[in-house]
This record gives C-alpha cells, structure tokens and sequence, in this order.
C-alpha cells in the first residue's frame, strides 16, 4: 500500500476498515461537501451509509491504482481520517496527464491541510508517476477550494463552462495547472513550504 508523508499529514489509500471514521466526517459534513459534488446516482447504494458499498468502493479504488489509471487517498491528520485526495483520469502516450480532486472535513479547514496534502499528492505524481501535467477543476464560487490553488501559486488556465455536472446542474470550473517543468522550478519552494 503506497503511504505518502507531509509535515503533518499522512496519505494512503482507504480500506474498508477506515469506513467508521470515513462515514462519520462525510455524516458531519453533508453541507459542506455535498454542494460540490456530483449527485449520487439513482437506486444506487449509499457508500456513507453502506459498508458494503464502501467495500466496494474501496475495491475500484484498487483496481485503479493496479492498472495505473487513478490513485485515491485518506488524508489523515494525528492519525485521524480528515478528508480525500485524488489523483484521477490518468491518462498516457503524449498527454501524460492527470486531474486531482479533495475535500477536507470543515472540522479542518483553513489549517492548510489541503494544500500540504496537494504538494505530497503532485510530489507522487510527477516524481513516482511520470506524469507531465495535473489539472484540477473548481467550481468558481468555492472560494475554499480556489484558495488553496491560490496559495500554492498554480497557474489559472480560465474558465470552462459547464465542464462538469455538480449536484445535478452543468457548473462552469475554473482550470488550475501544473506541469513537471512548473515542479522543477518550484520543487525547492514546495517543499520548504510545505514538505
């Protein structure tokens, strides 16, 4: 099991163990969260309610990371789960290229646990994966996600419109970016800053 290490936070792919701290944070954090999210699909099992689900969620995760095409990881901070980290829709030949997507609990947020946890994930990425390119896409009113692109400096590439669905509506996203040769320019400030 990949497990990767900031200053503060440790990433590692859940398990089904991890479903009883999983749950409670998404329980306590559906207003928080469930506005920037993709809505569950219909008669489709609930995973924050359903163990079994969880499982199986847990399952695709793996299978993802053995044929390579996405790495999904707990953000746990003090030993405790606090929030999501995803390295996704890999793809390769010339693109080379990734998206990352997360959440932190609210319980968390604003201690700059996402950001450190962003540099360990684009770390992996570019370091231990080869990949040229990551991209993450946020809705344009979610001042907490856009902030932490703002302070780690990743450059804004504008606004796609309707790029994804979210919450069942067609939601602009502003496209934020780095590449490896970004990386290699920055990797000693990253990591002084945040590693």
């Amino acid at each position: 099991m990949t497990t990767l290490f900031g200053r503060r936070v440790l990433l590692r792919p859940l398990t089904v163990n991890d479903f009883e701290q999983w749950r409670e944070v998404r329980r306590r954090n559906a207003g928080w969260l469930l506005k920037w999210e993709p809505q569950r699909l219909p008669n489709h099992p609930d995973p924050i309610e359903d163990v079994q689900a969880f499982s199986v969620r847990c399952s695709a995760r793996q299978r993802e990371r053995q044929v390579g095409t996405a790495y999904g990881f707990g953000i746990f901070v003090g030993g405790a789960f606090a929030g999501e980290m995803n390295i996704s829709s890999i793809q390769r030949g010339p693109f080379q290229s990734a998206y990352i997507g997360y959440w932190i609990d609210e319980a968390h947020a604003g201690n700059s646990y996402t950001p450190e946890a962003f540099v360990v994930a684009v770390k992996y990425a570019f370091e231990d994966l080869g990949l040229h390119r990551v991209q993450a896409s946020i809705i344009p009113r979610n001042a907490a996600s856009r902030r932490v692109m703002e302070k780690l400096g990743l450059r804004n590439e504008g606004t796609a419109l309707r790029y994804l669905e979210i919450n069942g509506v067609w939601e602009d996203h502003v496209r934020y970016a780095i590449t490896a040769e970004d990386w290699s320019a920055r990797r000693d400030e990253f990591e002084a800053n945040w590693l």
